[in-house]
């Protein structure tokens, strides 16, 4: 009896998704636990797997709409694995030899009877002395005809790249353009960056970070936190503990709107954008005020593994107060985040550039990093704003403040 192959349920609030792509053919034989199609939906990439071994036949192709529960394949766990036998080889059969035509034995005899001049000039012009018309005696091509042939090969190219510059250029979408329909994710990132934009008072505040403390720590001590953790320290890390430190500082920054209230976060799940080849991903790292430096680097290399092979699931994704996203690693100087709803900030981060500033009445060369602060202005005024992003300064341009806690 043939065992069917449904689309299973992944969370409340996921009804469908679209069947990516089949990692097997139709009628290929699968091995249980073998992953064998790729299921995109509005929040995560997800596999599924052969539950048994056989032949699978496939029932819906690739970029179909699902349904949680549709059936998309059935497996025959009784079919064993047929081997198709090759059609005996047969001999080519002899093709008969065309006879040679007079207009053969003309181009054989112009091409005897090229002059050096001629060959030369064919070398230098690709142009065949076979189709050239000849004026010596018996039909042969001089160096003139082929200096004729050269004149009228130039002409004829200059009147057809003048053509070409004014003539209208193909318009079939075939060649111009390509279309294909959004995936679920990317629906579901743009409709959520809209709303965020028509639903919350989206107000952005900038400063400029100086990165030399950090980077000077972490070159002093990079060498003993590897070989303790066996993973390197980044800058993340820094951010995440000066955000927690901040969001410590400024209550309303860690908040959201709810209906006609206002909630209030006592704990700090901070998200970090994750870019994947699907589109933008938000897991979440729990309770950050409590991690080490070392369990933050971690979590976060052991997300963007997941991120990377599809594996992230609906719960790395939920309950995030406050999100960081790094366009520097991008190449980005200065942007303005759109917040993730319903939070109510996200903090953006860009390259560190060597930048000239003042300092103690000296101009000097420090690596600088733009930060910018988006917020939603219904439960964040300017002063809290501006505090909290003031407040992540601090931390980072002297990280000691991360280890006391103010």
């Amino acid at each position: 009896m043939s065992i069917e192959v449904k689309i299973p349920s992944m969370g409340e609030s996921i009804t469908g998704g679209l069947l990516a792509s089949w990692h097997v053919k139709d009628g290929d034989t699968v091995k249980r636990d073998q992953v064998i199609y790729e299921l995109e939906t509005d929040k995560i990439t997800a596999e599924g797997v052969a539950e048994a071994d056989g032949k699978i036949s496939i029932k819906i192709a690739e970029g179909t709409e699902v349904s949680i529960g549709d059936i998309v394949a059935t497996i025959d766990p009784t079919a064993g694995e047929s081997k198709a036998t090759a059609p005996p080889i047969k001999k080519d059969e002899e093709k008969p030899t065309a006879p040679e035509s007079n207009t053969s034995k003309e181009t054989l005899q112009k091409e005897t009877h090229q002059s050096p001049a001629v060959r030369r000039i064919a070398e230098e012009t690709n142009i065949n002395p076979a189709e050239v018309e000849g004026s010596g005696k018996a039909g042969r091509v001089t160096k003139g005809d082929m200096l004729n042939a050269q004149a009228d090969q130039e002409n004829a190219t200059t009147e057809s790249v003048s053509t070409n510059a004014l003539a209208p250029r193909s318009n079939t979408s075939s060649e111009r353009t390509t279309r294909k329909k959004m995936s679920p994710l990317r629906q579901r990132i743009a409709q959520r960056l809209v709303s965020a934009q028509r639903e919350a008072a989206i107000l952005s505040t900038f400063n400029e970070v100086d990165m030399t403390a950090v980077m000077n720590l972490r070159k002093k001590h990079q060498e003993n936190f590897t070989k303790q953790h066996g993973i390197k320290l980044g800058f993340m890390s820094f951010f995440i503990k000066a955000v927690v430190n901040a969001l410590k500082e400024v209550p309303s920054v860690n908040s959201q709107v709810d209906g006609d209230s206002i909630v209030q976060n006592h704990f700090f799940d901070v998200g970090v954008a994750v870019s994947t080849e699907k589109g933008l991903v938000v897991p979440v790292l729990r309770d950050c005020d409590l991690l080490s430096f070392a369990e933050i680097e971690q979590g976060l290399i052991d997300y963007s593994t997941k991120a990377r092979e599809g594996k992230i699931t609906i719960p790395d994704l939920e309950g995030g107060v406050f999100t960081l996203s790094n366009g520097g690693v991008f190449g980005s100087l200065l942007s303005t985040p759109i917040i993730n709803p319903p939070q109510a900030g996200i903090l953006g981060m860009h390259s560190i550039q060597q930048r000239p500033i003042a300092a103690d009445g000296e101009v000097v060369i420090r690596p600088m990093m733009y930060l910018a602060l988006s917020y939603d202005h219904r439960v964040i005024d300017g002063k809290e704003a501006v505090t909290f992003l003031v407040k992540v300064k601090e931390s980072i341009e002297d990280p000691a403040r991360l280890l006391i806690g103010i």
